[in-house]
């Protein structure tokens, strides 16, 4: 039962781990603070543990409060900082904090997705908290997710979604940068002037990650397409401005937050789910 488990979910993990340990690579060639590699290194073994030991099945009422979770957690930051500049993005956790939108967005994607209609008012409301944080990469990335609900659904109310979500991201992008941080954000940038060769293996990497969320985790293209155009959503903000590498630079929120979004993929009714 176990290793059967471990088969069917194992794309998945491996979509997670190839930026991860080409992230980590980079770190250790590239002198970043130790602490950098061991909290992306125990993030993976959390994925790891996330994906195997799974979530109880979640039927209609269980993804209703799971949603209502998620968007509470994202919209936090506004509430409880900490804040930077006007910008709050981040969930304290002790000595840590996270991104939010790369923790919750993943998952929240992947249940806004499967219900016409709560899913798309829950990603209108989710962008409005990327624009009040404000977070170009979340907005970005939300986008992406409600491109992925309307490639499989054709419905009108997820593509109202795309349109705004597009706005709404050049909105956020007109005020929410700061200073990049190495080893965080402009991974593959700083690294095509200092390390190229590592530049491409990281490149490589989350182009894999993204084609195999899309197309390799044998999951319902209701589950992989939100999923992976949520991780692309990321990587293409992160290329453009000062915003979090997803994966591969240090931050252990994308790590879980996509172990998460696989995890719920797996925990839905298969009575819910269009398969591909």
């Amino acid at each position: 039962m176990m290793a059967q488990r471990w088969g069917e979910r194992f794309p998945a993990l491996l979509a997670i781990a190839l930026p991860v340990l080409a992230g980590l690579a980079y770190m250790a060639t590239g002198e970043a603070p130790q602490h950098y590699l061991i909290v992306n290194g125990g993030a993976l073994v959390l994925a790891a543990l996330i994906l195997l030991i799974g979530l109880p099945h979640l039927e209609q009422r269980g993804r209703l409060i799971a949603g209502i979770v998620l968007l509470v957690f994202f919209a936090l930051p506004l509430v409880t900082g900490p804040s930077t500049n006007g910008i709050a993005r981040w969930l304290p956790l002790g000595p840590f904090i996270l991104h939010a939108g790369m923790l919750t967005i993943p998952p929240l994607v992947v249940l806004a997705a499967r219900d016409e209609r709560l899913g798309p008012p829950a990603l209108a409301g989710a962008l409005l908290i990327a624009l009040a944080q404000p977070d170009f990469a979340s907005a970005f990335a939300l986008t992406g997710g409600a491109v992925g609900a309307y490639q499989v659904r054709s419905d009108w109310r997820f593509g109202l979604v795309v349109i705004g979500g597009f706005f709404i991201a050049i909105a956020a992008a007109l005020q929410g940068e700061l200073p990049a941080v190495p080893f965080v954000e402009r991974v593959i940038i700083d690294a095509v002037h200092t390390a190229p060769l590592m530049a491409a293996l990281i490149a490589l990497s989350l182009a894999g990650a993204v084609l195999i969320m899309l197309f390799g985790t044998g999951l319902p293209r209701i589950a992989r397409y939100p999923t992976g155009m949520s991780l692309f959503g990321f990587w293409l903000a992160a290329l453009m401005s000062n915003y979090p590498t997803p994966l591969a630079g240090y931050g252990a929120a994308a790590i879980i937050g996509f172990a998460l979004a696989h995890a719920v993929a797996f925990a839905l009714p298969d009575a819910a789910q269009e398969r591909a």
